[in-house]
C-alpha cells in the first residue's frame, strides 16, 4: 500500500472565474446590464439630466466588478434556484418561496451591495425598492414560477450602487471644475496685476 500524502490541495480564489460565473448567472436569471443600467438612468437623470444609458452601464459594470457584490449576486441567486427546486429545509423553502415581509434576509444581503459606494446608496435603494421600477417590477411578479426573492433585491442594490458611484463621480468632477476656475482667477488676476505694475 502507498503511503502518499493525499494532502488537500490548498485554496486559492480565482477571481477571473467568479466574475465571469456570477455576470452568466445573472444573464441565465434573465438580468442584462441593460435593465439595470435602466435603474440606474431612472435613479440619477433627475440631478444628471445629460447622463447617458451607456454611461449607466459603465458605472454598473464598475460595481460587478467589486468582490463583495459577486458574492452576494452568487448566494442570493443560488438560494433562489434552491428554494425553486424545493431544496431548502421547510420553513425556510415557505419564507423565501412566499418573499415573507418579516424575513428581510434579502434586503441584509443586499445592504453589502449598497454599503459599497457609502451611505448615499441606502436612500437609492430604499427608493428604488419602494418604486418597483423596471425589472424590478417583472421580478416582483410571482405569476411567472420563478423565484426571486433576493434576486430583486440584489438588482435594486447594484442599480443603488451604480447611483452612488455616479453621485460621487459627479461631485469630483464639480470640485475639479471649481478648482480649474479657481486657478484661472487666479492666474487671470496676477496677468492684471503684472500690465499694472509694468
Amino acid at each position: 500500500m502507498s503511503t502518499e500524502n493525499h494532502a488537500k490541495k490548498p485554496y486559492s480564489l480565482n477571481s477571473e472565474l467568479v466574475e465571469s460565473v456570477t455576470r452568466d448567472l445573472l444573464k441565465k436569471r434573465g438580468i442584462e446590464l441593460e435593465h439595470i443600467a435602466e435603474l440606474v438612468l431612472f435613479l440619477q437623470q433627475k440631478y444628471y439630466p445629460e447622463l447617458t444609458l451607456d454611461y449607466c452601464k459603465y458605472s454598473v459594470d464598475q460595481v460587478l466588478r467589486k468582490r463583495e457584490v459577486q458574492n452576494a449576486i452568487l448566494t442570493g441567486i443560488q438560494l433562489d434556484m434552491m428554494a425553486e427546486e424545493g431544496k431548502l429545509i421547510p420553513v425556510l423553502q415557505e419564507m423565501v418561496e412566499n418573499d415573507e415581509g418579516l424575513y428581510g434576509v434579502d434586503e441584509i444581503l443586499a445592504f453589502s451591495i449598497v454599503n459599497v459606494y457609502g451611505s448615499i446608496g441606502f436612500t437609492n435603494f430604499g427608493y428604488v425598492d419602494k418604486m418597483k421600477a423596471g425589472v424590478l417590477e417583472r421580478l416582483n411578479d410571482k405569476s411567472d414560477g420563478q423565484i426571486h426573492t433576493f434576486l430583486d433585491d440584489i438588482v435594486g442594490a447594484i442599480a443603488a450602487a451604480a447611483s452612488s458611484r455616479i453621485a460621487h463621480r459627479k461631485q469630483a468632477e464639480r470640485e475639479e471644475d471649481m478648482e480649474h476656475m479657481r486657478q484661472l482667477a487666479e492666474l487671470q488676476a496676477a496677468a492684471t496685476k503684472a500690465q499694472l505694475e509694468s
